[in-house]
């Protein structure tokens, strides 16, 4: 079991034991990192009841690269309830992560965490995976009256209101720190309209309380008041927390299975490369021409095996090319030049792996590109013919069985970049033909 094909992305790992059976379930903002610590613990003797039993018994890991530690938790819920793994035990007795649970079901709501999340009339927001930072916010909330809603557990209607005695016991009617709609200190409609602006906000509408938090840390900061600066960069960390937004809300089975495989296949890649780590992000790039004419280039991008749309790229070759005929490695240098020169200007990352579509005169091109800008990626090129595997240093090129994952999966990417790149360059040539007929 080689741990260092674990790739630092959130997601959820699968254990499974000699058998293949699912024995345990979890998630993590870093698989690599996470999954290390079983192991790091085991070692130390550090770890809880069930570390020793679940080592024992381990023998594969599976793990789905998801694209967010939220969208992380709630698979690894819905897994977990699902297969009922023997070492979830928390997860199977009903331990669940939290929600906020607003009352808009009484006539004066509250706010309130819950793991449970009943069809009561109340609505609830979540999950949220640190509930240290979910109750600090709500906290923060309340006592800044930005959303100043009863704290207390009292059930009180306008027909049933509170009994006096129970209002003369309440420290917040006492110290003002509630608006105290027990004793009619404001209107039944004017505790809705807070109640509504506790909606609002926990629906992730909430730009300006975000931009007052900016101004006041700020504020701090400048009068060397760190100890609230900080407190206020807490409050922000927690509202990006709280507007993250779930990708996963349901995962069928063939979607799991799919997952599972193509993290295999990034793994199964990871070892015919000698990569350190799977490639979750993988760029493809081919160019398209008709004997020069209307030449493009053409990126697509894919992560975790999914393709990745937004980060799709398209090129118009601005290369001096022969009159007769293109220049295909011209081309693939063009393309791959300005796709790293565009990544170091914005400060993204680089991808782990990028695929050529083409053979050893494509893939000096692109390592041509890589080199001129000292980008440190591995860099192959798949050749169609044969569905040969080019990789820089070696004279003969890898070759896979039709049915190999790995060969599969860049298969896939580089058939996806040739339709991308096609699609283009027709596009271009029919915009030119459609004008020289209007001529």
């Amino acid at each position: 079991m080689d741990l260092a094909s674990l790739p630092h992305s959130p997601g959820v790992y699968i254990m499974r034991s000699a058998k293949g059976e699912i024995i345990y379930i979890g998630k993590a903002r870093d698989l690599a990192k996470r999954v290390s610590q079983y192991f790091q613990h085991y070692k130390s003797g550090t770890g809880d009841w069930k570390l020793p039993g679940l080592i024992a018994l381990l023998r594969r890991i599976d793990f789905i690269v998801c694209a967010s530690e939220r969208d992380a938790l709630v698979l690894e819920e819905k897994l977990i309830k699902e297969h009922q793994p023997f070492f979830n035990r928390m997860m199977k007795d009903g331990k669940s992560y939290p929600y906020v649970r607003l009352s808009l079901n009484e006539d004066f709501p509250r706010l309130s965490v819950t793991r449970e999340k009943e069809k009561d009339g109340a609505k609830y927001f979540g999950p949220y995976p640190n509930v240290s930072q979910l109750k600090g916010l709500l906290r923060y909330l309340w006592q800044s009256k930005i959303i100043p809603l009863r704290p207390c557990r009292w059930n009180f209607s306008v027909e049933n209101p509170l009994p006096p005695k129970k209002v003369n016991a309440c420290i917040y009617y006492h110290t003002r720190q509630c608006p105290a709609p027990c004793v009619g200190k404001i209107s039944a409609s004017g505790y809705r309209e807070i109640a509504e602006q506790a909606d609002l906000f926990l629906s992730g509408r909430h730009g300006l309380l975000k931009e007052k938090f900016t101004a006041l840390m700020g504020e701090a900061s400048s009068k060397l008041e760190y100890e609230r600066a900080g407190k206020y960069r807490d409050f922000l960390s927690a509202l990006d927390h709280m507007k993250e937004r779930v990708k996963i809300a349901r995962f069928p089975l063939e979607k799991l299975e799919s997952s599972l495989e193509k993290s295999r296949a990034a793994v199964r890649l990871a070892e015919i490369l000698g990569l350190k780590r799977p490639p979750v992000h993988i760029e493809a790039f081919d160019n398209s021409h008709l004997f020069g004419a209307q030449a493009v280039g053409s990126m697509v991008c894919f992560t975790g095996g999914e393709k990745n749309h937004p980060h799709y790229r398209r090129f118009r070759i601005k290369s001096k090319l022969p009159e007769q005929g293109g220049d295909d490695i011209l081309m693939m240098e063009e393309i791959v030049s300005r796709r790293i020169a565009a990544l170091a200007r914005t400060g993204e990352p680089l991808p782990d792996l990028i695929l050529i579509d083409g053979g050893p005169a494509q893939l000096a091109a692109a390592l041509r590109a890589a080199n001129g800008y000292h980008a440190h990626v591995p860099v192959i090129a798949l050749a169609k013919r044969e569905e040969e595997i080019f990789v820089p240093g070696k004279t003969e090129s890898i070759r896979l069985e039709k049915s190999d994952p790995a060969l599969r999966l860049l298969m896939q990417i580089r058939d996806e970049v040739h339709r991308f790149g096609v699609t283009y360059h027709r596009l271009l040539r029919n915009r030119k033909l459609l004008k020289n007929e209007e001529k």
